[in-house]
C-alpha cells in the first residue's frame, strides 16, 4: 500500500494516488474547463495538501512521496514538482481555461473569522467502510491551456451549490466549447460534476463519492498531525472534512497543545465586558457545539510565554507569536498596537524585572487543573521591587490565573515600605481576576491602590499569609473587590485610609493575626455580603472619622468582637449577622457614631452592643438575642439613640445603662430576659418612651444606686418579678406608662428608694399596684392603680411619699394599706370599689389623709388599727358596704367573708381556754358562740383573719362553719420578692409565699 505516481492525463499534470488518502478520480474530468472553478471546493494550499499526504497513517503506510513510471518524461517530473511542491507555502495557482484562481494561505485566518468555520454540519458525509484493496483513486492538481477564458458571471454560478433550475439547464449555458472534439470530455465532466455539487451542495452524499468512503478513524488520524490553521482550510473542502476537522476530541488535543487548559477559557466579546475570562466547562457553553474550538478562535491572537519551547509554536504553517520572557512579550504587544494585546503566561515561576504597565495589555496565566491550579502554577515574583505595576494609562487592562508574590531578602538592609506585590495607581480600571497576591514583607501591604482616579475590579482573588496588611486602599482610590479571599495575613486584611471608598463584596475575610477590616483617617468604603470571622482581635475597627459601610456581612466568631468603632469613628453597619464573638458584638466609644440598623446581634459571649467612653450613634431596627451579658450597655456619658429594637432571650439584661450613661431608649421590644429588662443605675439618666418590656424572667426596669432618668409612655407586663423597682437614691421620673401583669407588684420602692410616678395606669398584678417600704419616698401623683389581686398601695418598714389626685379602684385588698411606722401622705385621692377597706392604718404607723374620698369599699372607708392616731383633714367617707360590721351584727364568723384571703379590721380576741397563742386570733362572733364560758381576753383592733373559723385552733372547732377552710391558700398583701439584677445573678427562685392562719400584720 502507499503508492502515488505523477502522469500527464489529458494535457495536464496529475498526482494518482493509491492507498486511503484520495479525493476523487480525475479520469473523469478529462474535458472539464472553467466549471471547476465554480465548483464549491475552497482547495487547499499546496504546504497543506503536502503535510496531509504525509501524515503517517500507521506503519503499513510510510510517508508519501511522488514515485514516476520509467516512462515519465523528465519533464513532466518537474512539471509536475513545480505544481504540487514547489509552490509557495502561501498559495497555489490553478490554470483552467486560461484563468487562474489564485488561494491564498490567509484562507485559514479567514475562515477562522467566518460563521461557516464555526458552524457544525448536521449531515453525515461517510456511508461505507471500504478496504483498501479496493480503492483506485487519483488525487491531482490539474492544468488546462485550451479551454476560453469566461466571464465571472457566466463560470461562477454559485458559491454553495447549483439551485435545482441550474441543474436542469444544458450544458452550453455554463461553457462553450472550443472545438467539436472537446464537447464529449465535457459533458463527461459535467455529470460527475453535477454529482460533486449534489453531495456537497444539496446535503446528500453520493453513493460513488470516493470522499465519503474513507474512514472517520483515518481522517482523524491523520488530521491530528495538522495545525489549526490546516484544519480551518480542510473544513472548508467538503461536508466530510468539514465533520472531521471540527471534531471535539481532535480540537481538545489541539488546544491543550497549544494552551495548556485542560479546561476551555471563555473570553468574552462583547464589549461591555472586555476582560471576561473564565474557564468554562464545555457544557456551558451557550450555542455552541466544540467550545475547544471556539475557544482557540477567541485566543488565536495571544502572544505566548512559554519558555523552551520554540519547536511548538514555530511549526510549520503556525501564526502564533512565542517568546521565552515576560518583558519580550511586552514589547512586542507594545510595538503593534492595531493587535489585540493579550499575554498567555505559561506554567512556571516567572522573575522578570518589575513589570510596569501603561498600556491596556491582557496577561492571563495558562495550565492545567483547575482555577486554583492554574493560579498556582503561574507565578511573577520578585525580590527587589513591586512585582507588578499598573499606573497611568493602563485603561481595560487584565491580569488573571496566575500568582503576583513581592518576597524580599529577609537580611537586606533596603526599606520595602513602598514595595508590594502588586500596585495599581493613577488612571486605570484594570481587572485583576483569579489572582494570588502575597507578600512576605513586614512593612507595606501586598496590594496596594492609591490615588483619585485608580478604580481596579478585583474578582476571585487570594490575598493571603502576608507578613504585613493584605489590601491598601488610600488618598481617593477606590476599586471593586469581588468574590476574594483575604485570610491569615500578620496585620489587618483590608486597610482602607485617606478618603478611599472601595466596594467589596462577598468577600471572605478570616483568620487574620489582627483586625478583619481597618478603617480609619476618613477611610470610607462599601462591604455587602462579606463572610469576616475569626480574626484575632474584632471583625472591623472605624477610627478617626472613618464611615464606611457595612451590609448583609457574617461577622462572627472574631476572639476580640465583631465591630470596633472609636475615636470618632462613624459608619453604617446595616443587616449584618453579628455572632459569636468572644467580647461585645458592637464596641462604639470616645465620641464615635455609628448608625447600627437592621442586624442580628446574637449568641455573643459577652454583650451585644457595648457603648462607652462618650460613645453615641444610632441603634435601630436591630434583633438582639441571646448573648451571655446584656444586650445593649450605655455607660460612661455615652449618649446613643435606641429604637425600634428587639432585645430578648438575653442571659443577662436587656439593656444596661450604668456610670452615667444617657441615650435615647424608645419603641424597642424587650423580652424573655434572664435578668431586668432595662437597668439604670450609678447616676445613669437616658429617657424610655414608647418601649414594649414584657415577660422577662425578674424585673421589667430596675432603677437602683442612683440611677435615674424618664420613663414614658412604655408598656411593662407579665415579669417574674415586679414590673418597675427602684431602690437605693434612685429618683427616676415614672410617666404614662402601663404596667400590668407583674407576678410580684407594678412598683416596688424599696432601701431608700425615690421617683416620681405620674399619669401612669398599673392594674392587674398579681401583689400591690405598688409598693413602698423600707424609706423609701417616691411621688404618686394622677395614677390609675386598679385591678390588683392584692391592695392597690401598700406602704410599709418606715415608708413614705406623696399620694396625689389618684384613683385607686377595684383592687382585691386595700385600696391604700400603711403599715409598721409608715407616715406617707395622702391628697385628693379617690379610692373606691375595692374589695376590701378604702385604706388601713396598723402596727404603728400613721399618715396624713386629707380631702380624699373612700367610697364604695366593701370593708369601709377607713379602717384604724389600735393605736393608730392620723392626721384627718377634709376626706369624705361615703356609700361603703361595711360588710365587717353586718357580718359580726349578723353573728357571723368574719372568716365567712375574708377566707384566708383578706385581713378585715375588727376586734379580735385570744381564748386562754383553749391555750391560743398571741399568733392567733378569735373573731367576736366566734367568742360569742363557740368559746362562750371560756377564759378570754382582748388582743386590739387590727387586721386579722378569724382561725377559730379556719379551723386551725387544735381544742376547738368551728360552730359557726359548716365546712373547714384551708388555710394554706396563699393570701395577698404578701412580701414582694425584691430584685437580684445588682449582684448580676439570676433569681434562686419564685416569691416566697405567705401562709399560716390569723396573722396579726401582713409579713415584714
Amino acid at each position: 500500500m502507499g503508492r502515488s505516481r505523477i502522469k500527464r492525463l489529458n494535457g495536464g499534470d496529475v498526482v494518482e494516488v493509491e492507498g486511503f488518502v484520495i479525493c476523487v478520480r480525475w479520469d473523469e474530468l478529462g474535458g472539464l474547463d472553467g466549471r471547476l472553478s465554480s465548483l464549491p471546493i475552497p482547495f487547499l494550499d499546496s504546504a497543506c495538501l503536502w503535510r496531509i499526504l504525509n501524515s503517517p497513517v500507521d506503519r503499513r503506510l510510510p510517508s508519501i512521496k511522488p514515485v514516476v513510471d520509467e516512462e515519465d518524461s523528465a519533464e513532466s517530473i518537474a512539471l509536475a514538482e513545480s505544481q504540487l511542491l514547489q509552490t509557495s507555502a502561501h498559495s497555489v495557482v490553478l490554470s483552467t481555461s486560461g484563468r487562474q484562481t489564485q488561494l491564498s494561505a490567509d484562507m485559514a485566518d479567514e475562515q477562522l473569522n467566518s460563521a461557516p468555520f464555526l458552524e457544525q454540519s448536521s449531515s453525515s458525509h461517510c456511508q461505507d467502510i471500504f478496504q483498501a484493496d479496493q480503492m483506485d483513486k487519483r488525487l491531482a492538481v490539474r492544468r488546462r491551456h485550451s479551454l476560453q477564458h469566461q466571464s465571472e458571471d457566466a463560470s461562477c454560478r454559485s458559491s454553495l451549490a447549483a439551485t435545482a433550475d441550474e441543474a436542469s439547464e444544458p450544458p452550453s449555458k455554463f461553457m462553450k466549447p472550443d472545438s467539436p472534439g472537446e464537447a464529449d470530455q465535457q459533458s463527461a465532466a459535467l455529470d460527475f460534476s453535477a454529482r460533486v455539487l449534489q453531495a456537497l451542495g444539496a446535503g446528500g452524499v453520493a453513493d460513488d463519492c470516493p470522499i465519503s468512503r474513507i474512514p472517520d478513524e483515518l481522517l482523524i488520524l491523520i488530521f491530528s498531525y495538522l495545525v489549526e490553521g490546516d484544519l480551518a482550510q480542510c473544513s472548508s473542502v467538503s461536508r466530510c472534512f468539514h465533520r472531521i476537522s471540527n471534531d471535539i476530541g481532535l480540537w481538545r488535543q489541539l488546544y491543550i497543545s497549544v494552551f495548556e487548559y485542560t479546561t476551555p477559557l471563555y473570553h468574552s466579546s462583547s464589549s461591555s465586558s472586555p476582560c471576561k475570562f473564565e474557564l468554562r466547562e464545555p457544557h456551558r457553553w451557550r450555542n455552541c457545539a466544540n467550545a475547544w474550538k471556539e475557544s482557540f478562535v477567541h485566543l488565536r491572537h495571544a502572544v505566548h510565554v512559554r519558555p523552551g519551547m520554540n519547536a511548538l509554536y514555530n511549526q510549520p504553517g503556525r501564526r502564533i507569536s512565542h517568546f521565552d520572557g515576560i518583558e519580550s512579550a511586552l514589547k512586542f504587544v507594545e510595538a503593534r498596537p492595531q493587535m489585540a494585546k493579550l499575554i498567555l503566561l505559561h506554567a512556571g515561576r516567572h522573575t522578570p524585572e518589575p513589570i510596569i504597565i501603561s498600556s491596556a495589555v491582557q496577561i492571563i496565566g495558562a495550565s492545567s487543573g483547575s482555577d486554583l491550579d492554574v493560579m498556582r502554577a503561574v507565578s511573577i515574583e520578585n525580590q527587589k521591587d513591586t512585582a507588578v505595576s499598573f499606573v497611568d494609562g493602563s485603561l481595560g487592562s487584565y491580569l488573571g490565573y496566575c500568582s503576583v508574590v513581592f518576597n524580599p531578602d529577609k537580611v537586606s538592609p533596603q526599606p520595602h515600605i513602598n514595595h508590594y506585590a502588586l500596585q495599581i495607581t493613577d488612571e486605570t480600571d484594570v481587572v485583576i481576576d483569579h489572582v494570588i497576591v502575597h507578600s512576605s514583607s513586614f512593612v507595606g501591604a501586598a496590594l496596594c491602590v492609591k490615588k483619585q482616579a485608580a478604580n481596579p475590579r478585583l474578582r476571585h482573588c487570594i490575598v493571603s499569609d502576608c507578613e504585613n496588611v493584605g489590601i491598601f486602599v488610600s488618598d481617593n482610590a477606590h476599586g471593586r473587590f469581588e468574590d476574594c479571599e483575604i485570610a491569615r495575613n500578620n496585620l489587618a486584611g483590608v486597610w482602607v485610609k485617606n478618603q478611599a471608598s472601595p466596594i467589596f463584596r462577598r468577600c471572605h475575610i478570616h483568620h487574620g493575626r489582627d483586625v478583619g477590616i481597618f478603617t480609619f483617617e476618613n477611610g470610607m468604603g462599601y462591604f455587602e455580603k462579606c463572610n469576616i470571622h475569626s480574626n484575632r482581635i474584632s471583625g472591623i475597627e472605624v477610627k478617626l472619622h472613618a464611615n464606611p459601610t457595612v451590609v448583609r456581612c457574617d461577622i462572627h466568631n472574631g476572639q476580640t468582637g465583631g465591630i470596633y468603632v472609636h475615636e470618632k469613628g462613624r459608619g453604617q453597619f446595616m443587616e449584618n449577622r453579628i455572632y459569636s464573638n468572644e467580647f461585645a458584638g458592637i464596641w462604639i466609644t470616645s465620641q464615635s457614631e455609628p448608625t447600627i440598623r437592621k442586624n442580628e446581634i446574637f449568641n455573643g459571649q459577652q454583650g451585644g452592643v457595648y457603648i462607652f467612653g462618650e460613645g453615641r450613634g444610632l441603634i435601630e431596627q436591630n434583633n438582639i438575642y441571646g448573648n451571655a451579658l446584656a444586650g445593649i450597655q450605655i455607660r460612661t456619658s455615652s449618649d446613643p439613640i435606641v429604637r425600634l429594637n428587639k432585645i430578648h432571650d438575653g442571659l443577662h439584661g436587656g439593656i444596661y445603662v450604668h456610670e452615667k450613661g444617657k441615650g435615647l431608649i424608645e419603641e424597642n421590644e424587650i423580652y424573655g430576659n434572664t435578668l431586668a429588662g432595662i437597668w439604670v443605675t450609678t447616676g445613669s439618666s437616658p429617657i424610655l418612651r414608647k418601649n414594649r418590656i414584657h415577660s422577662g424572667k425578674q424585673v421589667g426596669v430596675y432603677f437602683y444606686d442612683n440611677g435615674h432618668g424618664l420613663l414614658e409612655e412604655n408598656d411593662i407586663f407579665n415579669h417574674l418579678y415586679s414590673g418597675v423597682q427602684i431602690r437605693t437614691g434612685s429618683n427616676p421620673k415614672i410617666t404614662r406608662n402601663k404596667i400590668w401583669g407583674g407576678q410580684n407588684g407594678g412598683v416596688l420602692v424599696y432601701n431608700s428608694g425615690n421617683g416620681v410616678l405620674e399619669d401612669n395606669e398599673i392594674f392587674d398584678n398579681a401583689m400591690a399596684g405598688v409598693w413602698i417600704k423600707t424609706d423609701s419616698n417616691p411621688t404618686l401623683r394622677r395614677n390609675k392603680i386598679y385591678d390588683g389581686r392584692d391592695g392597690g398601695v401598700c406602704i410599709f418598714n418606715r415608708g413614705r411619699g406623696l399620694l396625689e389626685d389618684n384613683d385607686i379602684y377595684r383592687n382585691a385588698q386595700a385600696g391604700v394599706l400603711i403599715s409598721t411606722e409608715s407616715s406617707p401622705i395622702l391628697r385628693r385621692n379617690r379610692i373606691f370599689e375595692g374589695r376590701a377597706a378604702g385604706i388601713e392604718i396598723t402596727n404603728g404607723a400613721t399618715a396624713t389623709l386629707e380631702y380624699n374620698w373612700l367610697y364604695m369599699n366593701r370593708y369601709g372607708g377607713l379602717c384604724l388599727a389600735t393605736d393608730v392616731r392620723p392626721s384627718l383633714r377634709d376626706n369624705r367617707i361615703f356609700d361603703n358596704h361595711n360588710a365587717v360590721e353586718r357580718a359580726i351584727a349578723k353573728g357571723y364568723c368574719l372568716f365567712k367573708i375574708s377566707s384566708c384571703t383578706s385581713f378585715p379590721m375588727h376586734d379580735f380576741y385570744r381564748c386562754v381556754t383553749c391555750n391560743t397563742t398571741d399568733r392567733n386570733a378569735i373573731c367576736i362572733s366566734c367568742i360569742r358562740i363557740c368559746h362562750r364560758g371560756h377564759q378570754v381576753e382582748f388582743v386590739r383592733h387590727d387586721r386579722f383573719f378569724c382561725d377559730c373559723g379556719a379551723g386551725t385552733l387544735e381544742q376547738q372547732n368551728c360552730c359557726l362553719q359548716t365546712e373547714i377552710r384551708d388555710n394554706d391558700t396563699i393570701y395577698d398583701s404578701a412580701q414582694p420578692t425584691e430584685s437580684e439584677t445588682g449582684s448580676n445573678n439570676p433569681p434562686v427562685g419564685p416569691p416566697a409565699a405567705a401562709g399560716g392562719g390569723g396573722n396579726l400584720a401582713p409579713l415584714n
